[in-house]
């Protein structure tokens, strides 16, 4: 498997895969180079619909640059606790942040919220952040506004002026309920479609059958982060050899598999 930096020619090939509407494991494989790599590399140049591989070039060299400039300037990283792989840990982080930027979040705010996810205290300051990023402080403080108007942080004073971020380990269950209110005001808004369009015309059976569907889909969420909520706040168990039966006590087990939609008999 070759290493290093992609080349320009490794950009272009890129290009015309994305272009053709290949996955990125496909692309990987032509090239040799792992998945995570194609990822990365088009997510943090534009994305899929804006991937051009001579600008995806000019920027990274840019980038490498600056680091190089900046170099002297930082100070050496610290050894990694429990054994970790300094290098297999930054390449996962790179991972985690293309997921959420993937999932919509900007770049620089899924740089910190991934930053922020992997240590071992769940918090950091804005200083550690600008080290640890090696960005500026309006670009972290930016951010930050951001991921706690999300609801996917909080602040903590600590003594003096300075705040502590904290990635709450309730922020997915959060996440999760704010998605089933939002889904639930497009369903109430689908209905009153309903009324106005005429039930049981073409558009008003389907925003009926939008509105019966994202109902299913809003209550399911609900439900189903409720019972799973004490995952968040429970050490994972070692798996043991008494087999599938599972515990009543386990939330991970008691969360439902299948439902009927709400309102219809039970077959």
């Amino acid at each position: 498997m070759p290493g290093g930096r992609l080349t320009q020619q490794e950009r272009r090939q890129i290009a015309l895969g994305v272009a053709d509407g290949l996955a990125y494991a496909e692309i990987a494989r032509q090239l040799d180079r792992p998945t995570s790599t194609i990822t990365r590399e088009v997510m943090r140049n534009g994305g899929p619909s804006a991937y051009r591989a001579d600008l995806a070039h000019r920027a990274t060299e840019a980038r490498a640059h600056r680091r190089k400039q900046t170099a002297p300037r930082v100070p050496q990283a610290a050894p990694q606790a429990y054994g970790r792989d300094a290098e297999a840990v930054r390449a996962y982080e790179e991972v985690f942040t293309t997921v959420m930027m993937a999932s919509g979040m900007p770049t620089m705010t899924a740089r910190v919220m991934a930053c922020l996810t992997l240590t071992d205290t769940g918090s950091l300051t804005a200083s550690e952040l600008v080290q640890r990023l090696h960005v500026s402080p309006a670009s972290v403080s930016k951010s930050i506004t951001f991921l706690e108007g999300q609801g996917l942080i909080r602040r903590e004073r600590e003594e003096g002026r300075r705040e502590r971020y904290v990635v709450d380990d309730d922020i997915w269950y959060q996440s999760m309920m704010a998605s089933a209110r939002s889904t639930a005001q497009i369903v109430e808004t689908a209905r009153q479609g309903v009324t106005v369009l005429g039930a049981g015309t073409p558009a008003g059976t389907r925003m009926e059958n939008i509105a019966r569907f994202l109902d299913f889909v809003s209550e399911s969420i609900a439900r189903a982060a409720e019972q799973a909520r004490e995952i968040l706040h429970t050490k994972p168990q070692a798996p043991s050899d008494a087999g599938d039966a599972g515990d009543a006590s386990d939330p991970e087990r008691n969360v439902a598999k299948t439902d009927e939609f709400p309102g219809e008999p039970r077959s």
